[in-house]
């Protein structure tokens, strides 16, 4: 996948203000669908459907921890998404 595909893929995960507000609360910690449902006030539903879209553009890990599993950030692709949009948007013309 080329940089620019890369790119375009996190920002339309990022598109959707329910997965930034996600992104927000697994800042902090790993945290499991139940509890995401409970603070943004959705359904586990809604929410393993945002997560689905979070995993498949590797911004979350999911971590089974007994019967659940538990979401954090993944926080190399994050600091790749930083470096590629400073290299995108920040790149001047020689």
């Amino acid at each position: 996948m080329t940089e620019t595909g890369r790119i375009t893929r996190l920002f339309k995960a990022l598109s959707v203000e329910t997965r930034v507000d996600m992104i927000d609360l697994l800042k902090h910690r790993s945290l499991c669908v139940n509890a995401l449902a409970k603070s943004l006030g959705i359904t586990p539903a809604a929410v393993s459907q945002h997560l689905r879209v979070l995993r498949n553009a590797d911004l979350v890990i999911a971590d089974r921890k007994g019967y659940f599993v538990h979401y954090r950030l993944n926080r190399d692709a994050l600091a790749r998404l930083r470096d590629d949009a400073d290299r995108f948007f920040l790149h001047e013309e020689e």
